[in-house]
């Protein structure tokens, strides 16, 4: 068993976005191939560029609207309450709806994003 407290927690500000996001690490990977939990806090509009996971990823709508794509064209949106399956290898984004905030739980398995290119304004309108 592992306690973390709040104080031990990582913060820090994601550069691989548009906009401003901030990221609380919650727990890290305990064992090799292991699950990490962070709360990702969007400010207005703002998004992932493109990336990829190794392994799974969930992510879990806690306040706001989350707008999610992926490569094959699908584009949604999730509201406070709603799971995001993101298979391993999925090339995807996500972030707020424009005009709002948003956050979400992100529980992430086997290592962390590849990240690449932002997402254009095209790709990322719904």
């Amino acid at each position: 068993m592992k306690f973390v407290p709040e104080a031990e927690r990582g913060h820090g500000v994601n550069e691989q976005v548009t906009g401003t996001v901030h990221l609380e690490r919650i727990m890290s990977m305990q064992e090799k191939e292991g699950v990490q939990l962070a709360l990702v806090r969007f400010e207005d509009g703002a998004l992932t560029h493109w990336h990829t996971h190794p392994g799974e990823q969930i992510l879990y709508v806690v306040e706001g609207q989350c707008r999610f794509g992926n490569e094959a064209g699908e584009k949604l949106v999730a509201q406070v309450g709603d799971a995001i399956h993101i298979p391993p290898g999925e090339k995807h984004w996500h972030g707020a709806v424009a005009g709002n905030s948003m956050a979400h739980l992100s529980v992430t398995t086997v290592g962390g994003p590849n990240w690449m290119e932002p997402v254009s304004d095209e790709d990322g309108k719904l």
